[in-house]
């Protein structure tokens, strides 16, 4: 499982979830430069960030607040991730955003259907992000 803490208590905590490395670098250095105020846990493959919340759930440890994903990823889709936390009810109370480069209404609106409750275009700003879920 490939993933990194930044952790702080009485804070939002996140999992992001995007195949671009450079977009994952990009959250945690806005997230060091601006401070923001959250717990970012980054994954760079959807099946990595189901088994962490599986983890999570099974230790009785607190869930993230939300779930933010690149739409389209070479392996798995993010839409798909969104749908199964959607249904699963261990995870269904989490928020779903998806963060993408395409401003196509045709995408937001295959994304809110999917069970997005959220929809923002890259680069992530994070702060306006943590105000939504905090």
């Amino acid at each position: 499982m490939a993933a990194s803490w930044f952790e702080r208590i009485d804070m939002p905590k996140v999992f992001y979830v995007d195949d671009n490395a450079d977009d994952l670098f990009y959250a945690d250095y806005v997230r060091k430069k601006q401070q923001v105020g959250v717990t970012l846990l980054c994954f760079s493959k959807a099946e990595d960030a189901v088994q962490a919340l599986e983890e999570t759930y099974a230790k009785h440890e607190e869930l993230p607040d939300a779930v933010i994903v690149d739409l389209y990823m070479p392996l798995d889709s993010g839409l798909e991730l969104i749908r199964r936390l959607r249904v699963d009810a261990r995870f269904s109370h989490i928020r779903r955003g998806v963060c993408t480069g395409s401003d196509a209404d045709e995408d937001r609106k295959r994304a809110l259907a999917a069970g997005a409750d959220f929809y923002v275009e890259k680069p992530i700003d994070l702060p306006a992000m943590v105000a939504r879920i905090g």
